[in-house]
C-alpha cells in the first residue's frame, strides 16, 4: 500500500488531539468528523474507537456508541473507563442489565474513583432502582466530596423518595458551593413546594450572565428563573423569561408536525381495518395501561392505584415502546406498516414479551400500572398483544395541559412542547387519536378527566377502582399518605399533598396564552 495513504503519526495523533478538545467543549459532531478521518486509516486504533464511541454517546447516536466502544472493550477488557463508557451507552441504547454488568465491573476494577460509582448511581436512578442508586452516588461523594453532580443525584433520589426537606438541603448544598450549577437550580425549582426567593432571582440571572453558557445550562437556568419569578409574583417577568427558555430549547430540538400528522393517520389507517380476534382474550390481566400527555395527571392516578394492596406502580416504564421497536426491527418495517399482517399468535407472543419483561413489577403485588407517556399512540397494538389488560385515558383542559407542558424541561422526547402553536398542533392530533381509541374500545379504555377527579375524588376513585376489577381500599382517598418511589421529580413532591381543585396554573398568564387558547378552540 502507498505510504500516502496512511497518515503519519504525528497526523494521527493531531486529529486526536483535535477531536479530544472538541469533546471538552461539547462538539460532538466536530470530534466524529476527526476520528472517522483517523479510523478510515487506522480501524483498529483503540484511543480512536474509544473517542469516537464517546462521541456518539453525547451525539445520541447510541447504537454506534455500543458498536465502537465494544471493539475497544474487547481489546482492553480491563480498562475501567472503557467499561464505564460502553455500560452508559448501553443503558441509553435500551439494554438496561447488560448496561449495569459493565458499569459495576467499572466500579470493580476503579474502586477509587468517583466517576464509575457516580454513571452506576446514574444508569441505577434511571432504571427505578434507587436504594442502589443512592448507595452509589454516596460512595463517588465518599471518594470525592466535591462531585458535585452525585450529590445532585441523592437530592433527586430524596425528592423521587418523598424527602423534600433532605432534597432541598442536598440542592442547596451545591448552590453554597456553585451558585451558577443549573442542574441543582432546576432541581430545586422543580420541587415546587419550596418557594424561591429574591436572592434566588439575583443568583439566578447572574449565572445567566456568565459568558459562553453551553446551550443545556441556559435553558435549565432560564426554567429556573421563570419558577422563581412566578414564585414572586411577577407574571410578566416570568413568562418573558419561560418564552426565552423555550425558544432556546426548540433550537436544540428536531420537530416535524406534518410527520407527526402522517403517523397519526396511518395508525387509525392501520387499526380502522378488521383485526384478529385474541388467542387469550384474559392475557394482561395483570396490566394496568394509564395513558395521557404529559402534564395530564397520570402520576395522581398512578400513585392512587398503587396505594392500592393488590397494585405496584412501575412509573413510566420503557416496555410497551420497546416491544413493538423490537418487532419493526424483525420486520425491517417501522409501525404500524405490519400491523394488519400481524397474526393472533404474532401479538400473543409480543404479550408474552411484554409481561416477561415486567415480570419484576409483580413481584410483591399481582398487578402493575405502566404510565409511559409514549403509550397513548399504541393502546391498539396493546389491546391486541394484552387483551386482558386495563387502559385508563386521563385528560386533562387543553389550554391547561399545554401551558403545563410548555413550563416543563423535559429530559428527553416531547419536543412539540416548546412552541406554543406547535402544542396546539400536537394537542390537537392527540384528541383525534384518543377519539378514535375511545370509538374503538368503549368497553375496554376508560375516559378519566382529571377535573372530575379533583373536584369530586372519592366518586372518581370508586369509579377508577371499579374499572380496574379492584376491591375498594379506603387508603385510595388518601394517596399522599402512601410511602412510595415517584421517578417524577416534577410530579415527586406534588402527589405527596391532599388531592385539591386549585391546581391551574394559567389564569395569571392568559394575556399572554390567548392565542393558544384560540388555537386550540379550532
Amino acid at each position: 500500500m502507498p505510504s500516502h495513504t496512511i497518515p503519519p503519526d504525528s497526523a494521527l495523533q493531531h486529529l486526536l488531539a483535535d477531536a479530544g478538545k472538541a469533546l471538552s467543549l461539547g462538539q460532538s459532531e466536530r470530534a466524529r468528523q476527526a476520528l472517522r478521518q483517523v479510523l478510515a486509516q487506522a480501524p483498529d486504533q483503540v484511543n480512536a474507537q474509544i473517542l469516537y464511541g464517546v462521541a456518539c454517546l453525547m451525539h445520541g447516536d447510541f447504537a454506534e456508541a455500543v458498536s465502537f466502544l465494544q471493539k475497544a472493550a474487547r481489546q482492553r477488557p480491563e480498562d475501567a473507563t472503557v467499561q464505564m463508557y460502553l455500560g452508559s451507552a448501553l443503558h441509553d441504547s435500551g439494554s438496561t442489565d447488560e448496561a449495569l454488568t459493565h458499569l459495576r465491573r467499572a466500579c470493580e476494577l476503579a474502586p477509587r474513583q468517583a466517576t464509575p460509582w457516580y454513571n452506576l448511581g446514574k444508569a441505577l436512578k434511571q432504571n427505578g432502582q434507587l436504594p442502589e442508586a443512592d448507595q452509589a452516588y454516596r460512595h463517588a461523594l465518599a471518594l470525592d466530596e466535591k462531585h458535585v453532580l452525585a450529590r445532585i443525584g441523592v437530592a433527586d433520589i430524596a425528592t423521587m423518595q418523598g424527602d423534600i426537606p433532605r432534597a432541598v438541603a442536598e440542592y442547596r448544598h451545591v448552590l453554597r458551593q456553585q451558585p451558577e450549577r443549573a442542574e441543582a437550580w432546576h432541581g430545586l425549582a422543580n420541587l415546587k413546594t419550596e418557594s424561591l426567593g429574591p436572592a434566588d432571582i439575583d443568583l439566578i440571572r447572574g449565572a445567566l450572565r456568565q459568558a459562553n453558557l453551553p446551550a443545556d445550562t441556559r435553558v435549565m437556568l432560564g426554567f429556573s428563573l421563570f419558577r422563581a419569578l412566578e414564585d414572586q409574583h411577577d407574571y410578566a417577568g416570568a413568562f418573558e423569561a419561560l418564552r426565552q427558555a423555550n425558544a432556546d430549547k426548540r433550537r436544540q430540538v428536531a420537530w416535524d408536525a406534518a410527520a407527526e400528522r402522517a403517523q397519526i393517520d396511518s395508525i387509525m389507517e392501520a387499526f380502522s381495518a378488521p383485526l384478529p380476534a385474541p388467542m387469550d382474550p384474559t392475557l394482561g390481566h395483570e396490566v394496568i395501561f394509564i395513558a395521557s400527555m404529559p402534564r395530564s395527571g397520570s402520576t395522581l392516578i398512578e400513585h392512587i392505584l398503587a396505594t392500592h394492596h393488590d397494585v405496584e406502580g412501575a412509573n413510566e416504564i420503557p416496555d410497551l415502546p420497546q416491544v413493538i421497536e423490537d418487532e419493526s426491527r424483525r420486520r425491517g418495517q417501522p409501525f404500524p406498516q405490519w400491523v394488519t399482517a400481524a397474526t393472533p399468535d404474532d401479538w400473543h407472543r409480543l404479550g408474552e414479551d411484554y409481561l416477561a419483561r415486567t415480570a419484576r413489577w409483580r413481584e410483591q403485588r399481582p398487578r402493575f400500572t405502566d404510565k409511559n407517556i409514549a403509550n397513548w399512540p399504541l393502546l391498539g397494538a396493546a389491546r391486541l398483544m394484552l387483551p386482558g389488560a386495563k387502559i385508563i385515558h386521563c385528560h386533562r383542559d387543553p389550554v391547561e395541559t399545554c401551558f403545563s407542558c410548555y413550563r416543563h424541561l423535559f429530559r428527553h422526547g416531547v419536543h412539540y412542547s416548546y412552541d406554543l402553536d406547535e402544542m396546539a398542533e400536537y394537542y390537537r392530533e392527540y384528541e383525534r387519536l384518543s377519539a378514535f381509541w375511545l370509538m374503538r374500545h368503549p368497553q375496554h379504555v376508560l375516559d378519566f378527566p382529571y377535573e372530575a377527579l379533583v373536584q369530586e375524588p372519592e366518586t372518581q376513585i370508586r369509579r377508577l377502582l371499579a374499572f380496574c376489577d379492584l376491591s375498594f381500599d379506603p387508603a385510595c382517598l388518601t394517596p399522599h399518605q402512601t410511602k412510595r418511589e415517584v421517578l417524577s421529580t416534577a410530579s415527586a413532591a406534588q402527589v405527596r399533598e391532599p388531592i385539591r381543585a386549585d391546581t391551574t396554573h394559567s389564569a395569571p398568564y392568559m394575556e399572554w396564552l390567548q392565542p393558544l387558547r384560540e388555537k386550540l378552540a379550532h
